[in-house]
């Protein structure tokens, strides 16, 4: 019996094969660093109520798809202590952001931004991951570059893909236009993204759409959880 997710410009996935053994929920650098107080979104000056906004839809989220087994898989953006994977132009462009001149690998409130074994650098604690579900260290934007993520994708025999956390014009876009040319079939949820700036966020929603959805399709929290139940799970 085939199952689809209520989805914009068609219903996802395409074949309507979806199963917990060929779907996961990626849920992309929900870090301190980026949604924490105190941390480098933060010091920058941007309004982290914005790339904060997707904490509880994704908690909602998280209990429903553990419920009946899909996989989570979790990313994080960091660099190493000796900073040997930071690119200079990278580095230097951090350091333009805002007013202190602070940048990554710079000291901060939450320890060394964006490095690896820091306080910013772990995923924020209302969205742990769990025993068992896979974490991607990545040292750039998208999570295929420089990391093991599609060999996990591949042993797991996962081909759907439904893509959530931040930036949605960033990383999360890298990520599902990076796994779109790679064949696999991608969701991003509207209500489980958020960007620094809200223009960004919407522009990048539509460009997926865009085609008859050239990178995948668009959703929500909510159509996701009605399409894979339990029943205890439906909405009214």
């Amino acid at each position: 019996m085939s199952r689809h997710v209520a989805a914009h410009p068609y219903s996802w996935p395409f074949d309507g094969d979806l199963t917990p053994a060929n779907t996961a929920l990626v849920v992309i650098d929900m870090q301190v660093d980026f949604c924490g107080e105190g941390g480098y979104v933060d010091k920058m000056g941007y309004d982290i109520s914005l790339t904060r906004a997707p904490v509880a839809p994704l908690q909602r989220l998280f209990a429903a798809m553990r419920a009946v087994g899909y996989l989570l898989i979790h990313t994080r953006e960091g660099h190493k202590p000796d900073l040997s994977d930071l690119p200079a132009n990278k580095r230097w462009r951090s350091r333009q952001i805002g007013t202190n001149g602070i940048g990554i690998g710079d000291m901060g409130p939450c320890g060394r931004i964006l490095t690896i074994g820091e306080p910013g650098w772990e995923i924020i604690p209302e969205l742990a991951p769990q025993p068992g579900e896979p974490v991607i260290d990545k040292p750039g934007k998208g999570s295929f570059y420089a990391t093991n993520f599609e060999l996990v994708l591949r042993t797991r025999g996962i081909r759907n893909l439904i893509l959530t956390g931040i930036t949605t014009d960033v990383c999360v876009h890298t990520t599902m236009r990076d796994a779109n040319d790679r064949g696999y079939e991608c969701l991003i949820l509207s209500d489980c993204t958020a960007a620094t700036d809200l223009g960004n966020h919407l522009a990048a929603l539509k460009m997926v759409t865009m085609q008859g959805g050239v990178f995948g399709a668009v959703s929500d929290s909510n159509a996701v959880i009605e399409a894979i139940g339990p029943v205890g799970f439906r909405l009214a």
